[in-house]
């Protein structure tokens, strides 16, 4: 059984300015103290064609972590524009978050995310090269699809085992990526009152 269980995500700042931050509200519980960090990421998906234009705008550790319910803001900066193909700036795409405990990513919750021209002018005539100053980020936030892993909390995992997919739009698919890093620490603050993910 997971000992850690995500209840709920908020989709913070939604609409907003391509630039904007994203910005979630996180809230999850831990069935017992867990005595290493959790490790969050955010990871924009910039081409559905290949991985290699995945970003991870942020990573952060949460940690130890006690028994009990816990919320956070996770915010991370937008994308940066010159890792993403001109051709895959306008449209839908994929964010992503994932979480992991000893090296072992046990959920992953996707979003689609639309981006499109305000302007009913450009939406018409989009310019050659993205104008991303006039360009609207969407997150599809009342529909996100969560994979859950089965891991071995006491220790690290040869493999990934026994995935559990729960998906309320089936058939869509979401490139998995993962990028590493060394990321700030990030404080817990305790929270009752968010419903089931």
């Amino acid at each position: 059984m997971a000992k850690v269980q995500v209840l709920n995500v908020a989709v913070l700042d939604n609409p907003s300015p391509f630039g904007n931050p994203f910005q979630f509200e996180m809230t999850f519980e831990c069935m017992e103290d867990l005595p290493e960090d959790l490790e969050w990421k955010i990871i924009y998906v910039g081409s559905a064609e290949s991985e290699e234009y995945d970003q991870t705008l942020d990573s952060v550790l949460v940690g130890p972590v006690p028994a009990g319910r816990h919320m956070f803001v996770f915010q991370a900066d937008a994308p940066n524009t010159d890792l993403i193909p001109e051709t895959d700036a306008v449209g839908v795409t994929v964010a992503l978050i994932t979480c992991t405990y000893r090296g072992q990513e046990f959920i992953r919750i996707g979003y689609y995310v639309n981006n499109e021209y305000t302007d009913p002018e450009l939406r018409e005539n989009p310019p050659v090269k993205p104008d991303y100053c006039q360009l609207q980020r969407n997150i599809l936030a009342s529909n996100p699809r969560v994979t859950r892993f089965h891991i071995n909390w006491e220790g690290c995992a040869d493999k990934m085992e026994d995935c559990e997919n729960v998906d309320p739009a089936p058939n869509a698919m979401l490139p998995p990526s993962c990028a590493s890093g060394k990321p700030p620490a990030l404080g817990l603050m305790p929270d009752n009152s968010m419903d089931c993910l």
